[in-house]
């Protein structure tokens, strides 16, 4: 079991690492630049899927004017647009702007590598079991991370 905490532990950093190094290679520099406190914002709001900023706040577990502050800079850098909610017109869609999925689509081209070299390492089989049990990691076995449930549901707040 212990090489199995090592094994991913080791590939979460790997992967971290590669964003990272594509971030902050590829933004600008000056005013434009995200700070590292931006791009763990970029990222929630990427894994969100066009969040209000009050479901961003809400996963960031920080106040909506600090939300609010940080949708405003990224907004005036570039990296994200936002867009008025069509169920509630006081509320605000937010999403990356092309410039901020330009870097996480080199994020995910080193997925696709990974996924190549996988294939050519192992058998069918053993992809499609890989495949389950990831996704079984994924959907059952990291409940806390569910971006559902930073969601509205039924019309109602779920905060």
């Amino acid at each position: 079991m212990e090489s199995i905490i090592k094994s991913l532990s080791s590939i979460y950093s790997k992967f971290r690492i590669h964003f990272y190094v594509q971030v902050f290679s590829r933004i600008d520099s000056g005013k434009n630049s995200l700070t590292t406190v931006e791009t763990l914002s970029m990222e929630c709001i990427q894994a969100l899927g066009n969040p209000t900023i009050a479901e961003f706040a809400k996963m960031m577990n920080i106040s909506a004017p600090n939300a609010a502050y940080r949708v405003n800079s990224l907004q005036e850098k570039g990296y994200i647009d936002r867009t008025r909610s069509k169920e509630d017109q006081r509320e605000y869609h937010i999403k990356p702007t092309s410039k901020y999925n330009s870097i996480y689509r080199a994020n995910l081209s080193y997925i696709k590598k990974l996924d190549e070299r996988c294939k050519e390492r192992f058998s069918e089989e053993d992809l499609k079991k890989l495949g389950e049990m990831l996704t079984i990691i994924d959907k059952e076995l990291i409940p806390e991370l569910n971006t559902d449930q930073y969601r509205k549901k039924d019309g109602k707040k779920s905060f």
